[in-house]
Order: C-alpha cells, then structure tokens, then sequence
C-alpha cells in the first residue's frame, strides 16, 4: 500500500454517456463473490491508535460499501514482527486487540452487503516518520539498504525471514478465520517483499538473492507457498505487485515480458490468484511493440486474473497533479476498452475514494456531476 502525500487532485468529469456497463459486471473467483468490478485500493490512513483499528475505521469501510464498492482492500496491516512499521497508527493484523478490531470491521462490512480483504504488510527498511516514532527494533530487510547505495536497516538471518514467512501465513490464517472474503499480500513499492525482488536492495549472498529476477523472487515464492497452506485452496490471494518503488519512480523489475513471465509465473505456480499490479498511469504500455499495461501482460503470462490500477478516476498522473501542473485528462473510455478486450478482469481505484464514498454508485448511475474532488485536506480524517 502507497503511503500518501498530496496536494489537491481533481476528478474528471465524465459524461454521463460514458459506457460504465462492463465495470458493472459480477465477478467471480474461487471465495470471491463481486457484484461489479471496482475495488477499493489499499491506502495507508494511520487512524488506528498503536495498531487497533477503531469502530471509525470500520464505519470508514462500511461507507465504500454502501457506495457500492465490489472489492474493498484495506490498508495495509502489519504483520507480526518487531519492525514491520515506521508508524505506530498503521493498523497490526496480529494480537488480541488488533485481531478484535478487524473482527468488528468485517462484520460491520458484511452487515451492508460489502466484501473485504485485508493487505498483509511488512515494510522493509524505510526511513523513520517525522514523528520520531520508532519501532522496538532496527528495521529489517535482504541486505539492509532503505535505497540503493543507502544503508537504513539490518540485513534478515534466515531465521528472520523464517519467522516473516511465518508471521504472514499467520495472518492470513486470522483473516480466514475473522471472515474476511480473501486477502492480500504486499509485494511492491519498495517495501520489504519487493527489497528482495529489486536487486539495488537485495544484495544477499546466499538462496534469497542472485544476479537474475527469478533467483530473487525466492523469499516471495516461499511466502506465498506458506500463506496458501494456512488458508486452503479455495480462499483468494491476491499479490500486489510494482515495477516502480517509492525509491525510485522510474526502476523496472523486468525490461522484457520474458523477464516478468520468470518472475510472474513461479509466484502463480506457488499460490496467487491475481495479481494487483500497480503502475503510476494504468493506460501506459509496459513494453515497447505493444499497447498492454502492467496488469494486461500479467494476466497473458500468467493466466491469472489481474486488477488494474493508476490514476483511475484522476485527472492524470499524480505526480504532475501533486504539483499543481496540467495533464491530459484520463478517460473511462480507455479503461473500457482495456477491460472489454479482456486485458483485465478488475479495476482498482485510490484516492478518488478517499473523499468521496459514493463515487462508485455516482459513476454506476451516470451522477458524475456530483463527483468529490480529493483534497489534501481529506487525509486529515476518515470521511
């Protein structure tokens, strides 16, 4: 899950001509049962006092349900170990309380007909917050570097990433057990799974690293293959996946689609369903020779169903937008037609949720008039 720093970000104004049908279709998978397509995306909201979500937190869910959310992802929760986190209000998914306040949060999502899942965390080695606020333990990652080139953290033993994998089967297992319609793992963006993946981060000696793409992807291989034995075969995983990091907007995993079929296809063949993968601007091509996005190739490598995600429901690119400069406007003409040739199966939207709770239902019935825009000023409470 992206951590969020903005300033003001418009939302565009579709006609209500706008071909909305296909994002309106049911979906179906294994343990999910989705009446339209959009998903909530995960965004971090630090409103859970030392990691227990609170009843605002569940009514803030409950909210994108009633506005008729198919898929809501929640931020990302933090798994059980000593340095996951760099913010003491960033939800834990482990422990009584925490556990207790997930319960209440599922439930309530359930009362309205909504269906959820939880993202599974751990951070890696990133900077402190300017709070001061520090975890119990040095933060943690394959070789200890929070960029390349920078030393942040400690470099795991292989008991640590032992007891990582660990901590995440666990977790997944409480969200199976809580009720949760599936969950989801945290594999971009810089943090800890996608330190192992990017090989400035990962400069480890021994079965976690390596020269190639696919000798790194070992860690999240096995993480993966334990999170499916806690759960079963029939309960969702979904992986969040990146080429780009916080660290570095512009790095690439894989340059060619047979370097992402050797990263992609192992991480199926170990247990993921989907693949949520993230890129800045959805209508990007990934490779040259070819108009696929991210998730597009995904989904033809992988077989696997995939969500789309980047500046949905945005008036651009975010970063032009957090700096106040003009784009070109987006449109939802171009995600139907990705979504109609089949290039994905589900769509994810960010911040445009943020303010708005109801703008999947405004968009559902053409009322894009009413359309919030986001503000800056809505990260300061749970609307």
């Amino acid at each position: 899950m992206t951590q969020i720093t903005s300033s003001e970000i418009r939302l565009v104004s579709h006609p209500k001509s706008a071909n909305t049908h296909l994002l309106f279709q049911p979906f179906r998978l294994k343990s999910l049962k989705l009446n339209n397509r959009i998903v909530m995306a995960p965004m971090t909201r630090s409103f859970s006092p030392d990691g227990v979500p609170t009843l605002a937190v569940a009514d803030y869910y409950v909210r994108r349900s009633q506005g008729e959310v198919g898929l809501i992802i929640s931020e990302g929760t933090v798994v059980n170990r000593p340095a996951a986190s760099n913010d003491r209000d960033i939800p834990h998914f482990y422990g009584e309380k925490a556990l207790g306040g997930w319960k209440a949060v599922i439930d309530k999502v359930h009362a309205v007909g909504g269906v959820m899942a939880p993202q599974l965390w751990h951070m890696g080695v990133v900077a402190a917050k300017d709070s001061g606020w520090l975890p119990p333990a040095p933060f943690e990652g394959p070789s200890g570097y929070v960029a390349p080139g920078k030393i942040g953290g400690i470099a795991m033993t292989e008991h640590d990433i032992t007891e990582t994998i660990r901590a995440f089967a666990q977790a997944a297992a409480d969200a199976k057990t809580l009720g949760f319609d599936a969950v989801e793992i945290h594999g971009a963006h810089g943090y800890l799974i996608d330190q192992f993946f990017w090989h400035p981060t990962n400069q480890r000696t021994d079965r976690y690293g390596g020269q190639s793409l696919a000798e790194r992807s070992r860690f999240a291989e096995e993480l993966i293959r334990a999170v499916r034995h806690a759960v079963g075969c029939e309960f969702v995983i979904s992986l969040r996946v990146s080429q780009w990091k916080l660290q570095d907007y512009t790095a690439k995993l894989a340059t060619t689609p047979h370097e992402m079929e050797a990263w992609l296809v192992p991480l199926a063949e170990a247990g993921v369903d989907i693949f949520h993968c993230s890129q800045r601007r959805f209508w990007d091509a990934e490779f040259t020779d070819s108009d696929l996005n991210f998730a597009g190739w995904a989904k033809k490598l992988t077989g696997k169903a995939t969500i789309t995600v980047g500046s949905v429901g945005l008036s651009g690119e975010f970063l032009a937008a957090f700096r106040g400069e003009a784009s070109v406007p987006n449109s939802l003409d171009e995600l139907h037609r990705r979504l109609d040739r089949g290039d994905f199966d589900l769509v994810a939207v960010g911040r445009a949720l943020i303010s708005d709770a109801g703008w999947t239902r405004k968009i559902h019935e053409g009322r894009t008039s009413e359309l919030v825009g986001f503000t800056k000023e809505a990260l300061a409470t749970l609307a």
